[in-house]
């Protein structure tokens, strides 16, 4: 597991993304999309929106996935092996950058086909606490003619990032604008962010 922490954090330091192919293993990632799967059989996922609190807005010119917040007390076996990996992330982060990040929260993530999110940053304006993003991607067998490319405007140059299976993106949330870009088939995540109080 450090080899894919190592990775995801050498390759952010070298160039502001971090990015490890086999971060989640594929069998967690199986179980996971499963498990998303079965919350959507089960009508369980919401519309997103952005802003936050009284400042949450719906609007599907900006954004149009489903989600649906993971959250220990579900008491779902996989969900909580994932969570249980990011706080081993959080902790050799601490240990080796210290990055003092104090708490998390992700979601699944749902682009169905047509589905994308416009170029944003993922940190609120009156609200610093997301420190860094990180995107856990559930998609087997993704093709380039499906889309749905995750693209990170980078001051160097644009990056496109294939939503593959266990791959995991890693990027400051004040820094980097991204975009979901049109899906063309059916895509699965788990998105999150790693806090800072």
């Amino acid at each position: 597991m450090e080899i894919a922490f190592e990775t995801l954090i050498a390759s952010y330091l070298q160039d502001k993304i971090g990015i490890a192919d086999h971060f989640i293993s594929d069998a967690l990632a199986v179980h996971l999309q499963d498990n998303m799967l079965q919350l959507v059989r089960e009508k369980l996922l919401v519309a997103a929106g952005t802003g936050n609190d009284q400042k949450l807005v719906h609007d599907t010119s900006v954004r149009r996935d489903a989600i649906y917040w993971l959250d220990k007390n579900h008491h779902n076996i996989h969900e909580t092996a994932f969570l249980e990996q990011m706080e081993a992330f959080i902790l050799y982060l601490n240990n080796s950058c210290y990055a003092g990040i104090t708490g998390y929260e992700f979601h699944y993530s749902l682009y169905e086909t047509g589905a994308f999110y416009v170029r944003h940053l993922d940190q609120f304006q009156d609200n610093a606490s997301r420190t860094y993003s990180m995107i856990s991607y559930l998609n087997a067998n993704w093709q380039q003619e499906d889309g749905g490319e995750l693209l990170v405007h980078h001051l160097k140059k644009d990056q496109h990032i294939a939503p593959t299976q266990g791959r995991t993106v890693f990027f400051k949330s004040n820094e980097l604008e991204h975009e979901v870009l049109v899906t063309q088939a059916r895509r699965m995540s788990i998105a999150g962010w790693l806090k800072r109080d």
